[in-house]
């Protein structure tokens, strides 16, 4: 059974009219507006829409030539390796046609030092090996130190320090100013430099102690002929007159200062009598004095031939 429902019936009033939708509101305001202002508006809505078309050209531009932008970095940065590539080649194959030896040379020939360097230039003047060279020519007897630098286009330019002989160490080698020791193959024109001897290693200590001996001895017009250490660290210096000076292994300055004293107050005038002077006391110094036939035969007082 079903149920009749009655819905009420809207009237519409006479004399009133339904709202205006939002469209005939932009259009009746459009009716009424002035035709300036109508200009107006259509000149911005066409510029807008320009700026629009010219934004979305500006977009599209740098995309359509990125990979072409790209590609030409590239070849600019492959030809300039290629160059670089070709200019390091040639400078490769540039052979060193000069080398100039400088410094004072006394035991060591021009000739033989760009002699033994020449092997080592087979790289050319770039690829030499300075360093080797400079070792090469260190390694030489009396070579001290040496220096090597490249002298643009094609030359080569060596300064060398020669050895300096201070003293001689044992029968075959010398000491230098540094206490290194070297051993040239000629020696005769230094052998009458001091001799200084001891265990291996020890002799740039022992150079150090040659040249304070020197220091103080030269005021008192004495010199050295020997200077020896021996395995306990006991150092005894041979004066040019054949005398002994038995130091020790401690409180050097100490006893030399009380030598000093003693040399100046009794020594002096009758030091070609003396044959030791041992300094290894707390206080004090022990004089021994040679016998009297050697010191006549020493004078030449006593000489039978």
């Amino acid at each position: 059974m079903g149920v009749a429902i009655k819905l009420p019936q809207l009237r519409i009033r006479h004399g009133t009219k339904p709202a205006p939708t939002r469209r005939k509101r932009r259009a009746a305001a459009a009716r009424h507006e002035s035709p300036a202002v109508a200009k107006r508006q259509r000149n911005a809505a066409a510029k807008g829409a320009t700026r629009t078309a010219v934004d979305r050209q500006a977009e599209k531009q740098p995309r359509s030539f990125r990979w072409f932008n790209r590609l030409l970095v590239l070849l600019g940065v492959g030809v300039v390796s290629i160059a670089a590539l070709q200019a390091y080649i040639t400078l490769q194959s540039i052979p060193v046609e000069r080398i100039t030896v400088s410094g004072e040379l006394e035991h060591t020939q021009t000739a033989a030092v760009q002699d033994m360097v020449y092997p080592a230039l087979a790289g050319g003047f770039l690829g030499a090996d300075l360093v080797k060279v400079q070792q090469q020519l260190e390694a030489l007897p009396w070579i001290h130190e040496a220096s090597v630098r490249r002298v643009w286009p094609n030359a080569l330019e060596i300064h060398v320090v020669e050895q300096l002989p201070i003293a001689r160490w044992g029968e075959q080698g010398f000491l230098n100013h540094e206490g290194e020791v070297f051993r040239p193959s000629q020696r005769k024109a230094w052998q009458s430099l001091p001799v200084l001897s001891g265990p291996e290693g020890q002799a740039p200590a022992l150079m150090r102690n040659y040249q304070r001996l020197l220091d103080l001895l030269k005021p008192m017009g004495l010199s050295l002929s020997a200077l020896t250490v021996d395995d306990r660290g006991q150092m005894t210096a041979t004066l040019s007159g054949g005398q002994l000076l038995k130091i020790g292994g401690v409180d050097f300055l100490e006893r030399m200062k009380r030598f000093k004293a003693v040399y100046r107050a009794d020594l002096a005038t009758q030091i070609e009598s003396v044959q030791s002077i041992d300094l290894r006391y707390e206080s004090g110094v022990a004089v021994a004095f040679k016998p009297v036939a050697e010191e006549m035969d020493a004078t030449g007082k006593n000489d039978k031939a």
